[in-house]
């Protein structure tokens, strides 16, 4: 096992022979085994997935679950779990506590492609010392999961992403009481904004249904903070049992940079929404290009769905299409109304322009930040450029 300075962990002696509660613990001689703590381990989760993103390598996470047996079972129990695993792993891996006495985890990194993986030669040596060295009863309590990171199959939709992402969980996020701050803003900023507005709301609301059949609010189903679906409200600005096939296709060509797209939908580039689209309606358009057909997401934000600042939240079927980094705008922020895309690019980005102005703000976001975006977005809004 590779060692690590300065790094707390936790320490075990196994031995031969079986453990006070009767099982078979290990049948090796007298070993220390080194666990690196959850904090640790989950930073160097952090590193590797950051690796593989800008190398493309993949790396293997093995997670082993028995938390009633971790948390209860004499420590030479869990000594010989952690010599078996060990026994099997390389120099180069990296051992330890997914979740503090619950989850032991091992980050096997560059394991070759998916399809053809060395994984799952380690995962079987790992099964075969865990079934010699243990006994029946302590295998039954041990389940072993192991997940590819990226899994091409996943990149597609489905798949149990999230466990790559465990540096974003609340024991985890260090920036916790300003998001805390961030929220009671959205709070009391949204409820502030829906009560002085209301009167235009009321006013579009007669206008889109005198306007056009169908109801006044647009709700679809969009991907929010770690692939969560909710409820997105718009104004209604198409006409109602319009083809979704048409925007299906676009954000397909978009996502993959599809020369074409640019050529058909701007003479200034490529543009993230389509330009003279047929399924809008005559106000749709007016709505459209000042933006006012996002006002009914300050109840999105008042719910807690989405933030007053963050990406824009995709559709299904747009984060099936995700590459493995675009993901991070998803995962490591929750989405918003207004964003750095918004006051910068707007629709006249290409896709992955888009995508690496929302890793940008996540990279230096602040409550700072998020109140110099919001000051800029009206100016953005009023002037109408990039918006169709």
């Amino acid at each position: 096992m590779a060692t690590y300075p300065n790094v707390e962990s936790t320490v075990y002696k196994t031995s031969r022979g079986k453990s006070s509660a009767g099982l078979q613990a290990v049948d090796e001689t007298p070993a220390v085994i080194e666990l690196l703590d959850e904090r640790y381990f989950v930073r160097m989760l952090r590193l590797e997935r950051k690796r593989c993103e800008r190398s493309h390598e993949p790396f293997a996470l093995m997670l082993f679950e028995a938390p009633e047996l971790f948390e209860w079972a004499p420590s030479g129990v869990v000594a010989g779990i952690a010599r078996a695993i060990s026994s099997c792993t390389r120099e180069t891996d990296v051992f330890g506590w997914y979740e503090q006495g619950r989850v032991l985890g091992l980050i096997v990194s560059q394991v070759g492609s998916p399809a053809c993986s060395n994984s799952s030669i380690i995962s079987t040596r790992i099964g075969e010392a865990l079934q010699d060295r243990l006994a029946p009863e302590l295998l039954a309590g041990l389940k072993m999961r192991v997940r590819i990171f990226p899994d091409e199959s996943d990149e597609r939709g489905g798949g149990d992403d999230y466990i790559f992402y465990r540096d974003l969980s609340r024991p985890h996020d260090q920036q916790r009481r300003a998001k805390q701050t961030k929220r009671v803003v959205d709070i009391a900023i949204s409820s502030l904004a829906l009560i002085v507005l209301s009167p235009l709301l009321l006013l579009i609301a007669l206008l889109v249904k005198c306007t056009s059949k169908g109801p006044v609010l647009f709700r679809q189903e969009r991907v929010g903070r770690f692939g969560a679906p909710f409820t997105f409200l718009k104004f209604r600005s198409m006409y109602v049992n319009n083809d979704p096939s048409i925007h299906r296709e676009y954000v397909a060509k978009l996502i993959s940079g599809d020369a074409k797209v640019a050529q058909g939908n701007s003479a200034d580039g490529m543009t993230y929404k389509i330009v003279n689209d047929p399924r809008i309606t005559p106000l749709g358009r007016f709505l459209r290009r000042s933006s006012l057909d996002e006002l009914p997401q300050l109840i999105n934000v008042l719910k807690g769905d989405m933030s007053l600042v963050g990406p824009r939240p995709p559709l299904p079927y747009e984060f099936e299409r995700y590459r493995t980094w675009h993901k991070r705008r998803v995962f490591e922020v929750q989405p918003g109304i207004t964003g750095l895309w918004q006051v910068m690019g707007r629709s006249k980005t290409t896709f992955d322009e888009m995508v690496r102005l929302d890793l940008r703000y996540v990279r230096s976001w602040s409550l700072g930040l998020d109140f110099r975006i919001l000051l800029e977005t009206p100016s953005v809004v009023l002037s109408g450029e990039g918006a169709y």
